[in-house]
């Protein structure tokens, strides 16, 4: 398959805003699963074990939603705790050794590859000067080994979970910890994700939101609506340097005051 996503320019649909923050944010802040990691080799994995295709997907669509819903009822789950139980019922009757199923499915963490926009991205915001960290609702581990394996760990400042915080995203105490965890007030941080309810809790947390549309997929009205919608991330730091120089130009160009 092609792809096409470099060479057609990103049209954002109406509902986002085309008015970028001014200035350069001091933290940008990155989901990881399915915004920083390609989850569709996990599809191979539950192959292998004799699952039907596009289990994959509603199970990992269902470990979210469980995860959530303790969130709302004052847990916080470990995500590998989570995943393991909620394959071991979706994977019950398909194969006949269950446990060595969901070990074949787990492991195949440790071996997500990134995107492939992630890299050029994160150096080109790196070499803004924004502090780059990971917030996500898994373990610091996964997100440590993804980006070890592509070489560009040393760009980030933080590796964050929300296992150290009181709830998961998009609960507003998840998105807090990181700021607090960052030394940063909430309007000079961008969360980057590939999920518009990311985007809307760190709206409600105080956040810029990013979203991060690589499949041109359309944001739902009843979430708060992103700050800014990109098709590739080396696209985000193109627009936030072109906002920190409007910024600039805006700043030269008020007459000086005199005492």
């Amino acid at each position: 398959m092609t792809d096409t996503s470099a060479e057609q320019p990103h049209t954002p649909p109406d509902h986002v805003s085309t008015a970028d923050p001014v200035g350069t944010p001091e933290v940008v802040v990155f989901d990881v699963n399915e915004t920083l990691s390609d989850m569709s080799v996990l599809a191979d994995r539950f192959t292998a074990v004799g699952a039907p295709d596009g289990l994959a997907g509603a199970w990992f669509s269902g470990l979210l939603r469980d995860g959530f819903a303790l969130t709302v009822t004052g847990g916080n789950p470990s995500f590998a705790d989570l995943a393991r139980q909620s394959l071991g019922i979706q994977l019950a009757g398909l194969t006949p050794d269950v446990d060595a199923a969901v070990d074949h499915i787990m492991a195949g963490f440790g071996d997500l590859p990134l995107h492939e926009d992630v890299i050029e991205g994160v150096r080109a915001l790196h070499d803004l000067g924004i502090t780059l960290v990971t917030l996500s609702n898994g373990s610091t581990g996964v997100a440590q080994g993804l980006l070890e394996r592509a070489g560009i760990d040393g760009l980030f400042t933080r590796l964050l979970s929300v296992q150290d915080a009181t709830s998961w995203k998009p609960a507003a105490a998840a998105y807090t910890y990181g700021l607090q965890m960052c030394e940063v007030e909430a309007s000079r941080a961008v969360l980057v994700a590939a999920h518009p309810w990311d985007i809307h809790g760190a709206h409600q947390a105080g956040l810029v939101g990013a979203w991060l549309n690589r499949t041109r997929a359309t944001y739902p009205d009843y979430f708060a609506s992103p700050d800014m919608e990109i098709g590739r991330l080396p696209e985000l730091a193109t627009r936030l340097a072109a906002s920190a120089r409007g910024a600039e130009g805006d700043s030269s160009a008020r007459p000086a005051t005199t005492a």
